[in-house]
């Protein structure tokens, strides 16, 4: 895997949609703060396909595309729900089996999202298609997938605003490396110029 290419990329298509894709996070952002997370998760799906169709299409983010997935909001409510107790539990254990446990379903679950909105699986069949996915074959790619999305997140999170750019930043480059996976030949190889 060419992580310098789906970096690159993730750099240009985010600077070149980078009005938008402020806008979208900032509300996605305030949303979730103020639905106290209810509805972060099924924003973030549709944030992940609105980043799948620029990727593909070239197409204009809109703030109007994170609530294009409403339908998958109990699925997603449900498995949220599971996992925060999942990791409460292991947190009161010990804190060493609730990190474990972050990192499982971080890890597993890294291709979750793009399938149930691009590819319309199930809340299961996604999960099993997602794990089946990083634990195939270059488990370390996947490894390496999941720091940088994490690393670029973790440092916009270091500055106050910094999230708004990088949020949509290493969200482009996740569905960069999904559609390598999925093998899908339609995205263009360089970005359009703005």
């Amino acid at each position: 895997m060419d992580f310098k290419k789906h970096l690159e990329k993730a750099w240009k298509l985010t600077l070149q949609h980078i009005i938008p894709l402020l806008i979208m996070t900032l509300v996605m952002a305030v949303l979730s703060v103020v639905t106290l997370g209810i509805l972060a998760p099924v924003m973030m799906a549709g944030y992940m396909q609105a980043l799948l169709l620029v990727l593909r299409d070239d197409r204009e983010p809109k703030v109007q595309d994170l609530f294009s997935q409403m339908n998958l909001f109990l699925p997603l409510l449900g498995f949220g729900i599971a996992v925060l107790i999942a990791i409460m539990i292991g947190f009161m254990l010990l804190v060493i089996p609730g990190i474990l446990i972050v990192i499982a379903v971080s890890f597993g679950c890294l291709y979750m999202l793009p399938l149930m909105t691009d590819q319309k699986m199930g809340l299961v069949d996604a999960i099993k298609k997602s794990i089946e996915m990083v634990t195939k074959e270059n488990v370390i790619e996947h490894v390496i997938v999941l720091v940088i999305f994490c690393g670029i997140m973790w440092i916009g999170n270091v500055v106050i605003v910094g999230f708004l750019f990088t949020q949509p930043l290493s969200t482009v480059f996740l569905m960069s490396v999904f559609l390598e996976l999925s093998g899908d030949t339609s995205m263009p190889i360089v970005p359009k110029p703005s």
